[in-house]
């Protein structure tokens, strides 16, 4: 959704997709964003909350998440899926305080450069402050609201922050659309005040013609297949301050919105299979035909042709569903990893939750059962954690792979009829 001012600034109103989850790296990879992150961390007073948040957005729960001047919105999922609006307000410039920005960052050249190439140098803020202007927030300046009904700093607010910084770091516009101008509005007024074009500032020189001609069939090699997302993305918020146009309904453009996210995840995941270029044996295409829904008499065929039987083959395909070939590896083989394999998977472990805060595992083979409950994670031979549940007395793929066993436990959320799981292995 994107919402115009009347003053014709430009688009007032960025959504950006949901992101996958964070899989074993830091939120806020440049400075500008590590700044943002310390904003919050000093402005919440309940440090459980962070680590809620932390959580939250290394899972990969936080949704589409909606910037417009002064506020920050996205729907946050709890563990056990409930969702939550979360808001963050951060307080605009004023008018003069914007012209005293501009005036100083196009005195500088190289300060335009760095905006053009999406940076944030150090020495540009310098110079604003120095102008009187604070472009990132200092401690308090987060404001926190939630529909959950805290007061402070929630782990839906949290979360919202930490994806935020992650796009803080692709993009620092978005931190000068919550303080009141849209990118376009920004260059414009950039470039009105130097009386150059940008364009032309930051065009590269020319090329010869002939030279692009002769290295015509000189192709680059293709980009890598992107990964499937653990699911289908969560569609923005329409819960806005704007009221709808005449003859829009905002439950019924969510419902198709979320049915149209599942049906491009189904369609991802079935380009990547088929770009895969995996030769599947006969009991693996069983396993393939029958996540096409064939119907009863065709799946009770693939059930005998896979020699899985009807239960076997519902939970194969769903292994596949949630990672093809590999997927169903992990399904049917249980294997000893070596000790160097098993040392990087403890080490994994340890490393994935707070002190005092990880589950307690009994580990067998490369499967880990969680204590006392009916949910295991298994290791991948190409290092990678899958969540499975255990639904009347078989244990279930419950989602797909994740490099952070945190981020794979945190994916399964467990029935409440669901049964205990026998406490099997060795406890770590």
């Amino acid at each position: 959704m994107t919402r115009h001012d009347d003053g014709g600034m430009g688009d007032m109103e960025r959504t950006f997709a949901a992101l996958p989850p964070a899989h074993g790296r830091g939120f806020a990879q440049t400075w500008w964003g590590q700044a943002w992150l310390t904003a919050l961390e000093g402005t919440a007073l309940d440090s459980a909350q962070l680590k809620t948040g932390r959580r939250l957005a290394r899972a990969g729960a936080v949704g589409a998440v909606s910037v417009r001047p002064g506020r920050l919105t996205a729907v946050v999922l709890d563990r056990d899926r409930t969702p939550h609006r979360a808001d963050v307000l951060l307080e605009e410039l004023s008018s003069g305080q914007w012209d005293r920005f501009l005036d100083m960052t196009v005195e500088r050249a190289g300060h335009v450069a760095a905006l053009l190439d999406r940076e944030m140098p150090p020495h540009l803020v310098e110079d604003a402050a120095d102008a009187g202007v604070e472009l990132l927030p200092g401690l308090g300046d987060l404001e926190p609201e939630c529909d959950c009904g805290a007061w402070d700093h929630c782990g839906h607010t949290a979360a919202l922050c930490y994806q935020v910084a992650r796009l803080l770091d692709q993009d620092p516009f978005v931190l000068l659309l919550m303080r009141g101008r849209a990118e376009r509005s920004v260059l414009d007024d950039l470039q009105c005040r130097s009386g150059t074009s940008l364009a032309e500032a930051s065009a590269p020189e020319g090329v010869d013609a002939a030279e692009a001609y002769a290295a015509g069939d000189i192709l680059p090699p293709l980009p890598p297949l992107p990964e499937l997302p653990v699911e289908p993305g969560v569609p923005p918020s329409l819960d806005a301050e704007t009221p709808p146009a005449a003859g829009i309904e905002p439950a019924a453009l969510e419902f198709l919105a979320a049915r149209t996210a599942v049906e491009a995840h189904g369609l991802l995941r079935g380009a990547l299979q088929a770009w895969s270029h995996v030769e599947l044996t006969s009991a693996q295409d069983a396993v393939r035909l029958a996540a096409g829904v064939p119907g009863p008499e065709m799946t009770d065929r693939l059930a005998a042709g896979s020699g899985r039987g009807g239960e076997g083959l519902a939970t194969a395909v769903r292994a596949w569903r949630h990672g093809g070939t590999e997927a169903l590896s992990v399904l049917d083989e249980e294997w000893q990893p070596r000790d160097e394999t098993l040392a990087r998977a403890r080490a994994a472990l340890d490393s994935a939750w707070d002190a005092g805060e990880r589950p307690e595992l009994r580990a067998r083979a490369n499967r880990w059962t969680v204590a006392g409950a009916p949910v295991q994670l298994r290791l991948g031979r190409d290092g990678r954690w899958w969540p499975y549940r255990k639904e009347r007395g078989r244990w279930q793929p419950a989602g797909g792979a994740a490099q952070d066993p945190a981020t794979a436990l945190a994916s399964v959320t467990a029935p409440a009829s669901a049964e205990t799981a026998p406490e099997e292995g060795i406890s770590l």
